[in-house]
């Protein structure tokens, strides 16, 4: 075999302007045209509702500043954080665009969030008048956004918080609601009656709200159909080509793929034991590839096998290779004794996410979900970014 990637991605390779570095032991590939075309397409899927991006964790682990610019020339005018800091981070990238911070206004921290022009999505009483009382020093409401409550029990305006809000007219005339949002439990099983029973009481609570945009669905959300997209809505791992709903095929492209080198190809006898706690006891005359991908490089030790059971697997030239043994932190043991004539060799690459293994299988096999082995993926592995904005630029 070669020391390239697999063939079916030797083409983005070559559009990379630098080559993989000797002592990379690890890449991620960053489809920068994908993700605009998923923006793209999601924003014609929810027409004639509105398509925000939300870029929170750092463009979910692939770089916001490779990821915002990307979507903002794609056409995204709105963009969802998470923190002060990345609210900081987006506004940089896109002077002129909509912001959203979804952890609202943290105690002493309003005035600096102020400094940024992002809008803190507010959930509690004391942070609306937080936020509310830097309107004297202004002249004018502060803008900001709501996000109610409708069943998740998690952040939100509780219904007795909406209506003592309007009720206390001080704080209110200071404030300028310029969405209201809310967030589904159970979006990603489609048949839960969850789903309709929030959506019934988003509308519910509209009256006693003020009136502004709405916005209910996420990126498995919007796939529930049109009444739940209302004005606005926020997708997240869609964007990065995650199929965030079982049983439903969101219109959206793959963006990222993952590779680590063989460092080693070992032979191992009936009998002998591989990797740590011995968990592993091979059943037969075994090849066994040395992989550089721990869970310190976010690969989940709950992939880690024991003889007789199934866990995760790497793929070369599409053909699977499961992990045998436990998953340590930077090291990962695959069986490559069936791969008969494609044995890979010492600095090959192992597919660890791409054409042939998706998030969503990963996540499956590890027992969670892609958008957590999306944001786990580490820095360690060095970035190469595909088309987009900006010249591609060897990772770091």
């Amino acid at each position: 075999m070669s020391s390239s990637p697999p063939a079916t991605r030797q083409r983005l390779l070559e559009r990379l302007d630098s080559p993989v570095p000797a002592d990379a032991a690890g890449i991620v590939l960053v489809d920068l045209d994908a993700l605009a075309g998923n923006w793209k397409s999601l924003n014609r899927h929810v027409a004639p509702a509105a398509c925000a991006a939300v870029v929170k964790a750092d463009g979910y682990g692939l770089g916001a500043a490779r990821v915002i610019p990307a979507l903002r020339e794609a056409g995204a005018d709105t963009f969802f954080v998470a923190t002060l800091a990345e609210a900081r981070q987006a506004r940089h990238l896109a002077p002129e665009a909509t912001l959203y911070v979804l952890d609202g206004v943290l105690p002493g921290s309003a005035q600096a969030l102020r400094e940024t022009g992002a809008l803190p999505v507010i959930s509690s009483l004391p942070e609306a008048k937080d936020w509310a009382a830097l309107a004297p020093s202004r002249n004018q409401p502060m803008q900001c956004a709501f996000h109610v409550d409708t069943g998740l029990n998690r952040l939100g305006l509780s219904g007795l918080e909406i209506r003592a809000l309007a009720a206390d007219m001080h704080t209110m005339d200071r404030l300028d609601v310029r969405l209201v949002m809310s967030h589904l439990a159970c979006a990603d099983e489609a048949g839960n009656a969850k789903n309709t029973q929030q959506r019934d009481v988003f509308h519910q609570l509209q009256p006693l709200l003020p009136s502004a945009p709405l916005s209910l669905a996420a990126s498995d959300g919007l796939m529930l159909g049109a009444d739940y997209h209302f004005d606005l809505v926020r997708p997240g791992y869609a964007l990065y080509g995650g199929q965030a709903l079982p049983g439903r095929i969101t219109p959206v492209e793959p963006v990222v793929e993952a590779y680590a080198r063989v460092l080693q190809v070992r032979d191992v006898a009936p009998g002998s034991t591989i990797g740590y706690s011995a968990a592993y006891v091979a059943e037969r005359m075994m090849k066994v590839a040395v992989i550089a991908a721990g869970y310190a490089d976010g690969t989940p030790r709950h992939l880690s096998t024991a003889a007789g059971t199934i866990g995760g697997y790497v793929a070369f030239s599409g053909k699977p290779a499961p992990i045998v043994g436990r998953v340590s932190m930077d090291l990962i043991t695959v069986d490559i004794t069936d791969l008969e004539d494609n044995i890979p060799e010492r600095g090959d690459w192992a597919e660890l996410i791409g054409p042939t293994i998706t998030l969503e299988d990963v996540g499956m096999a590890s027992g969670t979900i892609g958008y957590e082995i999306l944001t786990r993926l580490s820095p360690r592995f060095a970035r190469f970014y595909l088309g987009g904005p900006q010249p591609a630029a060897r990772g770091i």
